[in-house]
Parts: structure tokens; sequence; C-alpha cells
């Protein structure tokens, strides 16, 4: 007989950060990833999920996740050179590392796996 011990790790949250708190943010965090998107965009719509679920990823338990609307806050937008959506950018101790508009898992996995 065999058993099975399942372990439910549980999911990290994902933060919304606006222009008034982005530079915090990055100043008090070494690694972070932000997912850029706007309300319209179908393609953000879908990667949200997936993107919710890395945060949860014990490979990545070092990394913080934040989320910017790119509409509203353009401070931020300009920070992280955002071209197009979803954008994600990787900063390492405030400095941006990568940065470029995906909508693949595997390019985020990319992404988070260069920032550890």
């Amino acid at each position: 007989m065999c058993f099975y011990l399942l372990q439910i790790k549980e999911q990290m949250a994902v933060e919304k950060l606006t222009d008034s708190n982005i530079e915090a943010a990055l100043a008090g965090n070494e690694k972070v990833i932000i997912k850029f998107f706007a309300d319209w965009c179908g393609s953000c719509k879908l990667v949200s999920p997936k993107f919710n679920r890395l945060s949860g990823d014990e490979r990545f338990a070092g990394i913080r996740f934040l989320e910017v609307n790119a509409e509203e806050n353009q401070v931020a937008r300009k920070k992280a050179g955002v071209s197009n959506l979803p954008f994600f950018a990787t900063f390492k101790n405030g400095e941006l590392i990568e940065a470029y508009p995906t909508s693949k898992e595997e390019a985020i996995v990319g992404m988070l796996t260069n920032l550890n």
C-alpha cells in the first residue's frame, strides 16, 4: 500500500502597487517582479492566474510579486519602460534587471529564474 502526503502551501498574495508606493516597494525588497496590466486587456486577464500561482511556488520564495495598473500609474509604467501589455519587469535591489511584454508562463518563469 502506498500512502501519499499532500502538502498544501499557502499561496503568497500578489500585492497591488501605485505610483505613490512603488519606490518604497523596490527599495525595501531585494528581488521583485511586477506585472503591468490594464482592466481592458484580455491577455492580462488570462495571465493573472498563472502569475498568482507562481507567487506561491517555493522555487521563487524570496521574490516579492507585485502588480500595477499601467493605465493609472504612469510613473511606475515609465520606470519599467512598459511598451505593451501584459508587461513584466524584474528588479534586484531597486535596479531594473529584465523587462518585456509577454503572456507566456515559460517566459515569466525564465525571468524569475534569472532573478534568483
